[in-house]
């Protein structure tokens, strides 16, 4: 049984964002069916690369399709939802893998091997009725033939790295954890098997602050310690500058804006990462005046025409209804990879001082 791998963090930085992507998805779509036979598409063309050792924060209002997005690259969808597209994953020994065409026992190894996911509600993620001793021996049995004594030790390594005692949390059942310890838990139980990709549904939701901090340090420790790549799915901005490399945003089931974390939050280019930005007051400087996104999201069974955000923009034209821009390369910034669905993202600015310490971004 081997022990924890660690990766520095210099060494995770030289690799993110270069060489080939660990995880590749394009015109990735999800479809629900509903009751009267239509198609409601939840997810509508996603591009984004995962590049080795690195953090991608998807960022959002509620709704607009980021949990979709994630349970949809694990097939983890309900019947009634259909993916499409193309999703590959580059494992480690050079090997490509086509998600979407998986099935039977290689989709249940891809999972837990090559990819993990952090669901919301800590809770409703567990067995009530099992020790959390039971938990981990499933999970590792379902794929893996260690022994008993190895799969202690490894859930125990785990547990610690998380800043949990084993003993007092292998005997447990989750109704005796706190929502922080069960979320923990969760991350512990998430790396058993030493995937390279992790994805994280709101990991911090319902937990007070106190609680969100420890769970943010213990993401950095444990990142900084294995060196996974991670997708962060979250409604937190703050939470997002501080985990990711990169940032997504989306909106109506696209993803409308990508770049460097100090692009999407000091220099966005896209009215509704603005938006989300003006609503959320800044952790250093003077406190400016608040501002709300005006309306609400778009049905995604009545997405308006054009530009799906016109409704709600201000700098919204006639030809802003013709028809939804594509992602547009942020040309005054060279050398810059931030992309923008907007048309006027040259009018789009954002008046605040840019820290010069600023969380991950380079």
């Amino acid at each position: 049984m081997s022990t924890v791998t660690t990766t520095s963090s210099s060494t995770r930085a030289k690799r993110g964002g270069e060489g080939k992507p660990l995880l590749s998805i394009r015109d990735f779509k999800v479809e629900y069916r509903t009751g009267s036979g239509a198609t409601v598409q939840a997810v509508r063309g996603v591009d984004l690369d995962l590049f080795p050792g690195e953090s991608v924060a998807l960022v959002g209002e509620s709704g607009c399709g980021k949990t979709t997005l994630g349970l949809g690259l694990l097939r983890l969808l309900p019947r009634l939802g259909h993916a499409s597209g193309q999703v590959t994953f580059n494992r480690g020994d050079g090997t490509e893998i086509d998600i979407l065409g998986l099935d039977g026992r290689d989709l249940r190894q891809f999972r837990w091997r090559d990819a993990a996911m952090v669901f919301q509600g800590a809770m409703n993620a567990f067995n009530p009725v099992l020790k959390i001793r039971a938990h981990m021996h499933d999970t590792m049995r379902a794929h893996t033939k260690f022994t008993k004594q190895e799969i202690e030790d490894r859930a125990g390594e785990l547990l610690r790295l998380v800043r949990l005692e084993p003993s007092r949390v292998m005997d447990s059942y989750p109704h005796e954890l706190s929502g922080g310890m069960r979320q923990r838990v969760l991350i512990a139980m998430s790396l058993l098997l030493e995937p390279e990709v992790l994805i994280l549904d709101e990991p911090t939701t319902a937990l007070d602050i106190l609680t969100q901090r420890s769970v943010v340090d213990v993401l950095h420790e444990v990142r900084e310690r294995l060196g996974f790549s991670m997708i962060f799915i979250s409604h937190d901005l703050s939470l997002a500058a501080e985990l990711a490399d990169r940032v997504a945003t989306m909106y109506a089931g696209r993803i409308i804006e990508t770049g460097g974390v100090r692009d999407m939050f000091y220099r966005p280019r896209h009215p509704y990462t603005l938006g989300l930005i003006k609503a959320v007051p800044p952790i250093v400087g003077d406190l400016p005046d608040m501002e709300s996104i005006p309306g609400g999201p778009p049905s995604l069974a009545a997405l308006p025409p054009g530009c799906t955000f016109n409704p709600r923009c201000k700098y919204a034209t006639e030809e802003c209804k013709e028809e939804d821009p594509p992602l547009l390369p942020i040309t005054d910034e060279p050398g810059d990879a931030h992309e923008a669905a907007c048309i006027h993202w040259k009018d789009v600015h954002l008046q605040r001082e840019v820290p010069s310490d600023l969380g991950n971004a380079s």
